[in-house]
């Protein structure tokens, strides 16, 4: 690797650093203008609910397809397509009207937000050798959640003073201009487009590729991490204005706390794995340990049950998605093991079974709350499902090893 490629895939790295964030602002925000709207459009919780899933259903449908696009036209032209897709999708949330025009769009942005993990994933494998992978995956990952934490009192601030559809609309802008930004900076190694790199794989790929149990082990694994990210990227909002009592503003504060805590398990947790790598030479340890650890630590979001005093709960909670921001090392874990002329559909399939956390959980703590007027079978859900994917990594992956399709 030349000084000039070495010192360029940093500046790859802030792009999709920055993609990430606002992918994840893009899908988050609904979470923040939850109480206002579904007070203003007469949502129930068994509706929002659905709404909230609405955006994993085409989100997971779309994600092998995503990623045979991905592998076809390459990471320039696909990244700059899906970002102004789903940021114009944003945008025109601020002009629902009802339940049928909000699923419709939620499922607009969950199709055109499919390409962009494969992607970062992709592209991570191309621009970063293997020991540097994890803290890559890491920088970029902590988008997802640095995000919120430094915009999310803001975003409150906003749907306060101007109304829930001035939010959509002004954080959909956002990412149009950026996804200017990335089409006018952003070139594979080289000068090459990355779609001339492989041929698009077919069915019979896919069918031998899902018969691994390294796909399945991570990909049920990831599950398990996702069902606490997704409650906290959905209903967390909603459950301090709520089941805490708490006011608007102080609610907005008390968000940025658990998503700050996120960012910092994931950079620890990509630390950790790296340092592991280099000190131990074990794969499997320095992938697998972190994300498990990660994976029992996120479980005990079920503690928040058993307190009433806000500031305790914040800190279960923040530890809870402190330890969920380490299972983003799955990502590496993908980076690791996908075929070389399959990385997009690979991310694609790993994706696709993750984010069946999305269709799942907002459905099942809607359905919960709807039912028994409370979080506390809610939280133990999303603990139970974290505990279900340290279980799935443990007794299911296997060695993490690169795959050889014949």
């Amino acid at each position: 690797m030349t000084a000039a490629y070495g010192n360029e895939r940093f500046r790859v790295l802030a792009l999709i650093s920055i993609g990430t964030m606002i992918n994840y602002l893009d899908r988050t925000v609904l979470g923040i203008a939850a109480p206002p709207l579904s007070a203003e459009l007469r949502l129930s919780p068994e509706v929002m609910g659905i709404v909230f899933s609405a955006f994993s259903w085409s989100y997971a449908a779309a994600q092998i397809p995503g990623g045979w696009v991905l592998d076809r036209l390459g990471n320039r032209l696909t990244y700059f397509l899906a970002l102004t897709a789903w940021s114009a999708f944003t945008m025109l949330h601020g002009f629902a009207s009802g339940i049928y025009s909000l699923v419709t769009l939620r499922l607009g942005l969950g199709a055109s937000e499919a390409p962009c993990f494969p992607a970062n994933s992709r592209l991570v494998a191309m621009w970063f050798p293997e020991r540097e992978r994890a803290r890559a995956t890491a920088v970029y990952t902590v988008g997802e959640y640095l995000g919120l934490a430094c915009f999310g009192p803001m975003m409150f601030w906003i749907a306060g003073r101007y109304g829930w559809r001035a939010l959509f609309v002004i954080v959909g802008v956002v990412g149009i201009g950026f996804g200017l930004v990335w089409w006018r900076h952003y070139r594979d190694p080289d000068g090459m487009d990355g779609a001339a790199r492989a041929s698009p794989p077919n069915w019979g790929q896919v069918r031998r590729l899902l018969r691994r149990r390294q796909i399945w082990g991570a990909s049920l694994g990831q599950f398990g991490g996702n069902s606490t990210l997704v409650f906290f990227l959905t209903w967390f909002p909603t459950y301090l204005a709520t089941e805490r009592q708490m006011p608007w503003i102080r609610a907005g504060f008390y968000a940025v706390l658990p998503f700050l805590a996120a960012a910092c398990g994931v950079l620890w947790g990509g630390w950790l794995s790296d340092t592991l790598l280099k000190r131990t030479g074990s794969m499997n340890l320095a992938r697998k340990l972190p994300i498990v650890t990660g994976l029992l630590g996120a479980s005990t979001i079920m503690a928040a049950n058993y307190s009433t005093r806000d500031e305790i709960v914040i800190a279960v909670l923040s530890f809870a998605f402190f330890s969920q921001g380490m299972t983003g090392l799955g990502w590496t874990v993908i980076s690791d093991i996908a075929p070389k002329q399959m990385m997009g559909l690979t991310g694609g399939v790993f994706n696709f079974a993750t984010n069946l956390a999305g269709v799942i959980t907002p459905m099942v703590v809607g359905a919960i709350i709807g039912a028994t007027g409370s979080f506390f079978y809610a939280l133990a859900y999303v603990g139970a499902a974290a505990l279900f994917g340290a279980a799935a990594y443990v007794f299911i992956l296997g060695d993490i090893e690169r795959i050889t399709l014949e």
